[in-house]
């Protein structure tokens, strides 16, 4: 059986793939995860991730953005660097950017303009917003309500509310992404439920690796390193929640994830 899956969030800047980030792509390859998208989080992990997708073309492709712990420093110099990362062709998307008040690494008032600028910056771009959210629902809505029709598209990266948020975020014509999360059977059981609930065209998939490592994988990595090989394990546990096949599901994630970022070769 031959599948296609893309992973649209990949730390793999992270320094636990400094040893054999090749070998990594090329396992994902063998595991049917053709294409990834590498998350860029602040200006020096977003340049980093452009260079991997320009190194490797047809295979990886990048976001630039400034995380929400990240805020306080993204100043007017800034923007302008992000700005110009956001110029080459495979860096397909603004962010991660959002709100994160469950650490509060930047003030929350920091947090809400750098994520608005951000914002403003996929409108001049015309290019997607690769959002994070944690526990700052409402004004993460509220803010998006503002850009309500003048983004190119937003997707929820690593999405694991419940049902009532699943909605707020369609309702703003959200794409959805679904991790390794949802095959933890306690801290995911709210995402469990909303996953079905999820539309054919908004679902994509994601390992946010290295983090998330799957709990029910078998046998699991000493390292306890998450990969994106590990993209299929995840596959295989939504679609079964959708009482979808993973055929079913491998295709139409694959196709959302084109064109929602223009993954051409």
């Amino acid at each position: 059986m031959h599948i296609e899956l893309i992973d649209i969030g990949a730390n793999l800047g992270h320094a636990s793939f400094s040893e054999d980030r090749a070998e990594v792509i090329a396992r994902a390859a063998l595991a049917g995860v053709t294409r990834q998208v590498v998350t860029g989080a602040d200006l020096a992990s977003s340049s980093a991730a452009a260079a991997m997708a320009a190194a490797h073309p047809s295979r990886l492709w990048s976001t630039a953005g400034v995380h929400p712990h990240h805020a306080a420093a993204f100043d007017p110099a800034r923007r302008e660097e992000l700005y110009e990362l956001l110029r080459q062709p495979r860096v397909v998307a603004v962010g991660e950017c959002g709100l994160d008040y469950f650490r509060n690494f930047s003030p929350p008032a920091a947090q809400r303009a750098a994520f608005i600028a951000q914002l403003e910056i996929a409108v001049a771009t015309g290019k997607p917003v690769f959002l994070h959210q944690r526990d700052s629902h409402e004004d993460f809505i509220a803010i998006l309500e503002d850009f309500r029709g003048k983004l190119a598209g937003g997707v929820a990266h690593c999405f694991t509310g419940d049902s009532a948020q699943l909605e707020d975020y369609l309702g703003l014509g959200l794409s959805i992404g679904v991790t390794g999360w949802v095959c933890d059977e306690r801290r995911g059981a709210a995402l469990r439920q909303a996953v079905p609930r999820i539309p054919g065209d908004k679902l994509m998939l994601e390992t946010d690796s290295p983090y998330l490592l799957p709990r029910d994988l078998d046998p699991k990595p000493k390292s306890r390193r998450n990969e994106p090989a590990n993209l299929e394990h995840i596959a295989r546990a939504v679609a079964n929640l959708r009482n979808e096949t993973l055929e079913s599901v491998a295709a139409s994630s694959t196709r959302n994830a084109i064109l929602f970022f223009g993954l051409t070769n």
